[in-house]
């Protein structure tokens, strides 16, 4: 228990995929302008998320390894990940009209959102067991929400503020990532010394 409890607070605040291993900046640069649109996107990814690993997993474990098809796993977890997408955006145009049309273009980026390829082989790569997949799955979820949401709240402040010219736009956007990014480094080791 005290493993999965490590795995999911180090996924969320240590090794945050946005913010530590810089996967998924598209949609973190793309959606987080509003606060509706990124919590949207969040739990979107979260879903994708949970769904690859609970797919990936077993097929990675049971039918590509066994039959030496470890060579495929790229394109089989893309494909898992592609209709996995197709099916939340389905639901979301069926069911949440306005949050549909908000997430635009990016809500097909999940495909291609390499945080959710990422948590599917690297969970393969740790060697977690499935337990321990989901959980790190659920906690880099949680991590690409909570990067997503803080910096929304950080990018609706820059709006408001008065930034020099040629700082604003993209520069004032990427300087705001890195500090929020650089606020995460002070997590590192704090996770392991309070379970030690």
């Amino acid at each position: 228990m005290t493993k999965l409890i490590i795995i999911l607070l180090s996924a969320v605040f240590i090794n945050n995929y946005v913010l530590s291993r810089f996967l998924g900046i598209c949609p973190f640069l793309g959606v987080s302008k509003k606060l509706d649109s990124a919590t949207g996107m969040s739990l979107a990814v979260i879903f994708v998320m949970l769904m690859a690993t609970a797919a990936t997993w077993p097929i990675q474990t049971y039918l590509l390894d066994p039959n030496g098809l470890g060579y495929l796993q790229t394109i089989v977890f893309i494909l898992v990940i592609a209709a996995l997408v197709q099916l939340v955006e389905i639901v979301l145009k069926r069911y949440m009209p306005s949050l549909h049309k908000s997430l635009g273009v990016y809500l097909p980026l999940i495909t291609t959102n390499c945080a959710v390829l990422g948590v599917t082989i690297l969970n393969i790569d740790e060697g977690y067991t499935f337990p321990e997949a989901m959980v790190n799955s659920l906690g880099s979820g949680l991590g690409f929400f909570l990067a997503m949401v803080m910096f929304s709240g950080v990018r609706s402040v820059l709006e408001a503020s008065d930034v020099p010219k040629s700082f604003r736009g993209l520069p004032i956007t990427l300087t705001a990532a890195a500090i929020v990014s650089l606020s995460f480094l002070g997590f590192g080791g704090v996770i392991e010394n309070l379970f030690a």
